[in-house]
């Protein structure tokens, strides 16, 4: 399966997932603060943007995982690339650091760190009522977010500051949310990690205190999974946070790289 990517910059290789309905322009406001730095991937995953869907019965989080190293092997050949995402790409970030596939991983609010099954089964029905609330407004939806008010109520529950999302990019999230069979197939699945190859590769977590999606309090479960990690909640920043903060995030970024001997 070919996934949709862009490659920019120079430097060592930096792969960034997104998260569940998003797609690889979730990045866009981080990208010009990373390239400087490093030679950046980004990549819809499976079912996301222009990338074909998975196929009928497969385990959506194996698959990702298996077509993300191949991926990796065409786009970063002989290199140990830093992977890096967001939600659902955040788990796929640090199960391939636990599987010993990457350099370093960073992942911003990352899944898998449920407290318990209603946990889990909160965060499936947050996505499943957003989906439902957007199909009831029709065509009434983009009219709704053309407005700072209107992105505010319709995107608060991922970004801290909605508004600040451009309109164009709010309407195709939007869409996505009608369309995306991952929420059905994956958000349900067993997000347990594999015991780590090599614990020694370094593993940043960065949590919003805003998040409304995986709540910070997950953010505890980390260290018992990944010892070595280091663990941050920032005030300010919604569970998807490249809107909320762009040059905060593009650190947390970078710093998580560089904590494998790659300058930032």
């Amino acid at each position: 399966m070919q996934l949709a990517h862009d490659i920019r910059g120079e430097g060592p290789p930096l792969l960034l997932v997104h998260g569940v309905v998003h797609r690889r322009h979730a990045w866009d406001p981080v990208l010009d603060l990373l390239t400087p730095h490093r030679r950046v991937i980004t990549v819809d995953l499976p079912g996301h943007g222009d990338s074909p869907e998975m196929p009928a019965g497969a385990d959506p989080l194996r698959i990702g995982l298996d077509l993300m190293a191949e991926f990796l092997e065409q786009v970063a050949p002989g290199e140990k690339a830093h992977v890096a995402g967001n939600s659902l790409g955040g788990w796929f970030a640090l199960e391939a650091a636990a599987e010993g596939l990457v350099a370093s991983a960073t992942a911003i609010s990352p899944a898998g760190f449920f407290s318990n099954s209603l946990d889990q089964a909160r965060a499936v029905n947050t996505f499943r009522t957003l989906r439902w609330a957007t199909r009831r407004l029709g065509g009434k939806r983009d009219v709704l977010l053309e407005s700072a008010v209107g992105r505010s109520v319709g995107l608060g529950v991922f970004l801290a500051k909605p508004w600040r999302t451009p309109v164009e990019i709010a309407k195709i999230d939007a869409a996505a949310l009608l369309t995306n069979t991952v929420i059905d197939r994956g958000l349900s699945a067993d997000f347990s990690f594999t015991p780590q190859v090599d614990p020694a590769i370094p593993i940043t977590v960065a949590w919003g205190r805003r998040d409304l999606v995986l709540p910070a309090w997950e953010a505890r479960g980390v260290r018992r999974v990944f010892p070595q990690a280091e663990v941050t909640v920032y005030p300010g920043l919604g569970h998807v946070p490249m809107y909320d903060d762009p040059r905060l995030v593009a650190q947390i970024l970078l710093d998580g790289s560089a904590r494998a001997g790659v300058p930032s």
